[in-house]
């Protein structure tokens, strides 16, 4: 029974953490209409645009520093750390002077958003029933469109009679409750107990049988992530180029986002019959595919449908990624290697709107910007071809011990420390 207690909150606490990502995922795309409209420190859209890199790079160092810091203070402490900062930075940016200060806010704001992805994902997959660790990590992630989707109806609802300072004060209140709890009732890992070091924890990544992967899954991750985020910015303006209306166009954004939500709880089902490592490489493929589809002029209806297809596949064969990672290493390096993946996959986040943005300037994202997505999904499920099928043993037993999958979530192997 206290097991069963300790799994619920480990997996609700981390939700809670992921959806707080989420809100910040759209937060800044709900304020910076207003701070361009009122020039607020004299913001324009140059300044704006630096000002949403610093905090994609912020989270990039996150990523990459906290996820190898995980495996060494453990899950509980490091995702503790994680939420507090990042709430307390995001507080401080309601408060920020300048466009320096607010930058710089959202730059530190974003390492610890940055490290509480891969945190949150690890713990998950320690504490998933046996069997059932690729639909908790899908099911985990719907906490981020969640987080999403609630962010853009605050905004709607908050910034026209309280200002767009509020949402950030909206934004850090969750940490107040959220925060005490994970202090009392977050569980830690079981197999911390012995002294490790952040330096020989990233090493192990790159030594023997784990090279190939660790190699392949930071080129699946850069590429779902600039699928995802290269998307979310630039559909509607493609649609647009199209030649769908404005509201059709922002429709359609929001199709896709309920699609990856469809697409996450499906994903993580399909993984848990049939191993994770062919339903990735499926996903990647057929978000190509139906990225190519949507290159074709169709009627409204078959867009709408086409659009929600693809966005069942684009969102969850990123999430599918992580799952796998958790498949293949061990308690002593899941965590760093989730976070060296998604630390790169924040470079991929980075280039996606760039990406985008390039076609639209040369006059070309309709239709050869879904050609260039379709090719980079394409990437992806090779990316995940190249990858090593292994799994991780019981946690109960030594770290280094792996044996190979068969790549099902079935109770005989007890896969994933679960």
């Amino acid at each position: 029974m206290a097991e069963r207690a300790g799994r619920r909150w480990a997996i609700s606490l981390a939700w809670s953490a992921v959806l707080l990502d989420g809100f910040d995922l759209v937060v800044l795309g709900t304020v910076l209409p207003v701070l361009l409209d009122t020039k607020e420190w004299g913001l324009n859209p140059a300044s704006a645009t630096a000002v949403s890199t610093f905090g994609l790079v912020g989270m990039t160092i996150g990523a990459l520093t906290i996820g190898a810091l995980t495996d060494v203070i453990g899950r509980r402490k490091a995702l503790v750390l994680s939420v507090t900062s990042f709430s307390v930075l995001t507080l401080l940016c309601a408060f920020a002077p300048s466009v320096f200060m607010f930058g710089l806010f959202r730059f530190l704001a974003g390492i610890g958003l940055g490290g509480c992805l891969p945190t949150a994902i690890a713990i998950v997959n320690e504490h998933a029933r046996s069997g059932k660790a690729g639909s908790a990590t899908t099911t985990v992630m719907t906490g981020y469109h969640v987080g999403a989707v609630l962010t853009a109806l605050l905004g709607i609802l908050v910034i026209p009679d309280l200002g767009w300072r509020a949402m950030f004060i909206i934004g850090a209140a969750p940490a107040v409750v959220l925060v005490p709890l994970m202090i009392k009732y977050l569980p830690e890992s079981a197999t911390l107990t012995r002294e490790r070091t952040a330096f020989g924890t990233i090493t192990s990544l790159f030594q023997g049988k784990y090279l190939r992967s660790t190699l392949a899954f930071c080129v699946a991750s850069f590429m779902g992530l600039l699928l995802v985020y290269g998307l979310n910015t630039w559909l509607p303006q493609i649609m647009r180029s199209a030649g769908y209306e404005l509201g059709a166009a922002l429709a359609l954004l929001l199709t896709l986002n309920v699609g990856a939500v469809v697409g996450l709880l499906v994903a993580g089902a399909v993984a848990d019959r049939a191993g994770v490592r062919r339903p990735t490489i499926l996903w990647f493929i057929c978000a190509a595919v139906f990225l190519a589809v949507l290159s074709v002029k169709m009627p409204q209806f078959g867009a709408y449908v086409a659009v929600f297809i693809t966005g069942c596949f684009v969102f969850s064969a990123q999430v599918l990624v992580y799952a796998y990672i958790g498949r293949t290493y061990v308690d002593d390096n899941r965590a760093t290697a989730l976070g060296l993946a998604a630390g790169i996959g924040r470079l991929g986040a980075i280039s996606g709107p760039i990406v985008g943005g390039a076609l639209l300037d040369a006059g070309v994202a309709y239709p050869w910007g879904f050609y260039v997505f379709a090719l980079v999904g394409a990437f992806g499920a090779i990316a995940v071809t190249l990858a090593k099928s292994t799994a991780a043993k019981l946690t109960s037993q030594q770290p280094s011990q792996v044996e190979p999958a068969d790549d099902r979530g079935g109770d005989t192997n007890r896969q994933l420390g679960v």
